[in-house]
This record gives structure tokens, C-alpha cells and sequence, in this order.
């Protein structure tokens, strides 16, 4: 079984690299081969079984929101994978997981967010502008996901990253940038789809109390300074402010793209 594992880790992030890929070597699905696409804008040293791929640090919100773009980039190097999955910077894996975690019935796999599992679908923080591609109505949604693991099989998650990407930079063109960014839009996308859920076992915050065994766990940003530093925020912008920058961002970005192409 090939395995394609993504993981970003720019700016500050990069110091969760190394724990992360020693426990996912040791204990996540030992009898496959993995490989490692790793988006970072450090240089490490080279290791079998890693691509390093340049992505520099975009800034907030942009870091989370334009992973499907950053994915998209090397589809072609993805399409010879079995499975792709995804995982935060800030994961590590505690105990063996073997291959029967592997979604073969589902198409698709996705972990309930610990905030989420217990509350009723009135409480779940869906997409609630209807212009937004990420936008769940009222009487839709039976599961909220985290969107820092996830994965599936290699044609269903590429499916995944090509509409994603297109979505997101469609809410960017329209000055809108949905309310939990990538994971709003992958929560849109999941519904209806054939998903294998996982408990939030493979999500648990490690200070948190939660009636799941620590499988995966969210290690404490605090530790490291908390969201703020390790994103490097300056300002705490409003939501308007963003989306005035989004354009700003789509255009400068839509602009670098035809003169390169006229090149």
C-alpha cells in the first residue's frame, strides 16, 4: 500500500516537524509505504522518503486557507498513491494505528472535531453566508470535522484538493472568506459523501478531557507561545478587514500568475 502524507510547517511551525514524523514513522500504518510532502519555507536536511516543497509563509489566514492550492501544485506527483492524508502540524501519533484504520469501503475519511462531538447540529460552526461556496444550510449536516486530519483514497482525495481549490479561490474572487476557512470548506464538501468517521480519538487535545483513548493528539499551541505567536500576527484583524485583504490577495496573486504565463 503506497501512502502520501501532507503536512505544512512554515514560519514557526517548522519546530513540530521532527516529532511529528518520528511518531508517524513509528506508529501510523508501519506496514505501508509512506511517503512525506512536506510544504515549508526552511531548509531541512534530506531525508529518504521526504519532498520538501517550498511554500512560503503566506501569513494569516492564508497559511490554513490556501492548503488545497499548495496540494494542488503537485497533484501529478500524488496520482500514484493508494491513499493521501492530511495532518496538521501540531499532531502526533501516540499508539500503533494499523491498516484497517484505512478507509476500503468509504471513499473518503474524516475525524469529528473534540469540540463537536457531543453537541447537537444547532451548535455546530458550519458556513452560515449562503453567497459562500462553503455554506451549509440549517438542515443539512449530520457530523462536524476537524479540518487538521483527514484523507482518503488517492483519485477520491485528489477529487477532493481540485474542488476545494477551486472553491476557495472562487469565496477569494467574491471578497469572501468563509468562517473556519479550509476546514468550512471541508466540511461543505463532505456532506453526502462516503466517509469513513473517526471519533475524535484520532483529534484529542492533549489538554483536554475526553472520553476517547489518545490515539492522535493535538499538542498544546500554548506551549510554544500560543496561535499568535506562531502565526506572527501583529493584528488582530476583524473579518472585514480580512475580506478586503482577500481581494487584494486573490487579484495580486491572479495578476503574478498571468505574467508569468505570458513569460
Amino acid at each position: 500500500m503506497k501512502v502520501a502524507i501532507l503536512y505544512i510547517c512554515t514560519g514557526k511551525y517548522t519546530v513540530f516537524w521532527s516529532d511529528f514524523y518520528q511518531s508517524c514513522e513509528s506508529n501510523f500504518l508501519a506496514n505501508s509505504s509512506k511517503e512525506y510532502f512536506v510544504f515549508t519555507d526552511k531548509k531541512f536536511r534530506s531525508q529518504t522518503g521526504v519532498h520538501f516543497i517550498f511554500q512560503p509563509k503566506l501569513g494569516w489566514p492564508y497559511d490554513t486557507l490556501m492548503r488545497f492550492d499548495m496540494f494542488n501544485r503537485i497533484k501529478d506527483q500524488l496520482v500514484r498513491f493508494d491513499y493521501i492524508f492530511f495532518l496538521n502540524a501540531n499532531m502526533r501519533f501516540l499508539v500503533k494505528i494499523e491498516e484497517d484504520f484505512l478507509p476500503f469501503k468509504e471513499e473518503l475519511l474524516a475525524v469529528q472535531h473534540p469540540g463537536y462531538f457531543n453537541k447537537d447540529r444547532v451548535n455546530f460552526t458550519y458556513e452560515s453566508n449562503s453567497a459562500s461556496l462553503a455554506y451549509v444550510a440549517p438542515t443539512e449536516g449530520k457530523f462536524y470535522f476537524m479540518g487538521g486530519f483527514n484523507g482518503g483514497k488517492g483519485q477520491a482525495y485528489l477529487k477532493l484538493i481540485e474542488t476545494l481549490n477551486e472553491n476557495v479561490k472562487a469565496d477569494l474572487g467574491n471578497g469572501i472568506i468563509a468562517v473556519w476557512h479550509d476546514e468550512s470548506h471541508l466540511n461543505r464538501y463532505l456532506i453526502g459523501k462516503n466517509i469513513k468517521v473517526m471519533t475524535p480519538a484520532y483529534g484529542y487535545h492533549e489538554a483536554w478531557d475526553l472520553p476517547f483513548e489518545k490515539k492522535v493528539v493535538i499538542i498544546d499551541k500554548i506551549k510554544l507561545g500560543g496561535h499568535d505567536f506562531l502565526r506572527s500576527d501583529k493584528l488582530n484583524f476583524s473579518r472585514s478587514a480580512k475580506l478586503l485583504f482577500s481581494k487584494i490577495f486573490y487579484w495580486l496573486r491572479k495578476s503574478c500568475n498571468t505574467l508569468i504565463n505570458r513569460q
